[in-house]
């Protein structure tokens, strides 16, 4: 969803537009599953936290009142989630490169999908960085009039030189990519039945080859409006 973005053109209509799919859901959904980057940037200090996003946190905070279980998985734009939301809300978060979990009696593999497969040496470095307890105390006492414009910047850069490629050129280079993942995951998980990862902001299901699990990537929400649902049989995308 990467809320806050500033490549986002009306990023207060976006944030409505989350919101009220999370209200539209609260009657039925059991649990929800947020797959990482629902905020381009996000750092969480010990005692204040950034503004914005009031609306998105009240909305999750009404879908955890009404009985739905909210799993976050980090991804690399919200890596620095800690016990804010997790206290506040009553959500949880796991920072972890694949989650295996049990829904409705069938095995899934829950993943962002930035640390599963081939990652490029220089990514894995800045991952590892970002993790660093050491190197997010020092990131902290810098003064956030500096670190959140500049993380905001990065982001909108890297989303420019993303979008360059267009749709098709991006699918082919993703090919590869999902079929490594995966691979990865079923080495790890072997009776995993379903997949599911974000990041790659390309909505689309197929078979795991070899196998009888499917894969479903969930897309974006800053060009469209996808996600997925499991009502216990099967597992579909959908869109608002």
């Amino acid at each position: 969803m990467h809320l806050g973005a500033r490549y986002i053109a009306d990023p207060r209509a976006h944030e409505r537009r989350v919101c009220r799919f999370l209200d539209t859901v609260a009657a039925g959904a059991s649990e929800l599953y947020i797959l990482g980057d629902a905020l381009d940037y996000w750092y969480e200090y010990r005692y204040v936290v950034p503004r914005g996003h009031v609306r998105f946190f009240g909305a999750l905070a009404r879908l955890a009142d009404s009985g739905t279980a909210i799993t976050w998985l980090t991804g690399n734009h919200d890596i620095w989630l800690y016990d804010y939301l997790r206290d506040e809300i009553g959500l949880e978060v796991a920072d972890t490169p694949m989650l295996s979990r049990g829904i409705l009696g069938a095995r899934f593999v829950l993943a962002h999908g930035d640390r599963v497969g081939p990652q490029k040496a220089g990514f894995r470095f800045i991952s590892r960085m970002f993790r660093s307890r050491a190197c997010q105390r020092l990131y902290s006492a810098i003064n956030p009039w500096y670190t959140i414009p500049f993380a905001l910047g990065w982001s909108r850069q890297s989303r420019a030189a993303g979008e360059c490629a267009g749709a098709e050129a991006l699918r082919e280079k993703l090919d590869p990519v999902l079929a490594a993942s995966c691979s990865e995951i079923m080495a790890a998980y072997p009776a995993t039945q379903y997949i599911v990862m974000g990041h790659h902001h390309l909505p689309l299901q197929r078979s795991v080859a070899g196998t009888s699990a499917q894969l479903t990537v969930l897309g974006d929400w800053t060009r469209g409006s996808s996600y997925a649902v499991f009502d216990g049989k099967t597992i579909r995308l959908d869109s608002i």
